[in-house]
């Protein structure tokens, strides 16, 4: 009898995982790699489905700036992992919290710091912006399955008034986490200038310029003013600033 035979077996172990708050059921290996490259950190980690076969999956972890996959297997109502056997979810959990070490196939030890959550509240203006990591990659948005959690990134071109001359020029700008970049151009890999937005205390449209779609940034030192084509596109950048800066208040 396979591992999934049972329809409701199968239900209850997906029940059971999707507790742990940081199970991605069916993220496929190189989503894991495109969510926690461009949104986790070094240390962050997540469990997934793996393609190994019924009761197998993979435990999928960030190190510095690569991820690397670890294999669990579920057996006879236990959990495999390496050299260990876990009789309990509760066991296998407790395992990460006590344990937070892992040997890399290089023999370096990997420190486990932070679950990344399966449930991430973005708002739905990120469904359709275009993850710049799988791209960087050579994938695509293909790669991500329809319910993994969006990455939170947009990018694309701006024109930005100058801080002393008050002239205006055209920008490409990337937004990765908290950190919002300009570049002369989407083809330069060396950004101008990176605006973190912890240091951000509003973002909203302004009319008081010349130009049509502005919007501007507030910090401490200086206040940026920058331009979209339309409408439209200066209402996605300004929703999707304002939700990071949601989410460092509530940090805070």
């Amino acid at each position: 009898m396979s591992f999934y035979s049972d329809a409701s077996n199968r239900d209850e172990i997906n029940d059971e995982l999707g507790s742990l708050g940081w199970y991605h059921y069916d993220l496929s290996r190189h989503a894991a790699e495109a969510l926690l490259l461009s949104n986790g950190s070094d240390g962050s980690y997540l469990l997934r489905n793996s393609n190994k076969g019924p009761g197998c999956f993979a435990l999928s972890v960030r190190a510095k700036d690569s991820v690397k996959h670890f294999h669990v297997r579920r057996a006879n109502s236990s959990y495999v992992f390496g050299f260990n056997e876990f009789s309990s979810l509760q066991e296998f959990v407790s395992h990460f919290a006590n344990q937070p070490l892992l040997g890399s196939d290089t023999g370096t030890l990997i420190v486990l710091k932070c679950p990344y959550p399966w449930h991430v509240e973005e708002p739905s203006i990120y469904e359709s912006v275009r993850v710049h990591t799988a791209i960087q990659t050579g994938r695509t948005e293909i790669d991500l399955v329809a319910n993994a959690p969006s990455l939170g990134t947009k990018e694309g071109y701006l024109v930005k008034q100058g801080a002393v001359v008050k002239n205006w020029k055209q920008r490409w700008f990337t937004l990765n986490r908290y950190e919002l970049k300009y570049f002369k151009d989407n083809r330069c890999e060396e950004a101008i200038r990176t605006l973190n937005l912890k240091t951000c205390s509003a973002v909203q449209f302004d009319y008081s310029q010349v130009r049509v779609n502005c919007f501007c940034l507030v910090f401490p030192e200086r206040t940026f003013y920058l331009c979209a084509k339309t409408g439209v596109e200066a209402d996605e950048w300004i929703k999707i600033l304002r939700w990071k800066l949601s989410q460092l208040k509530k940090g805070r």
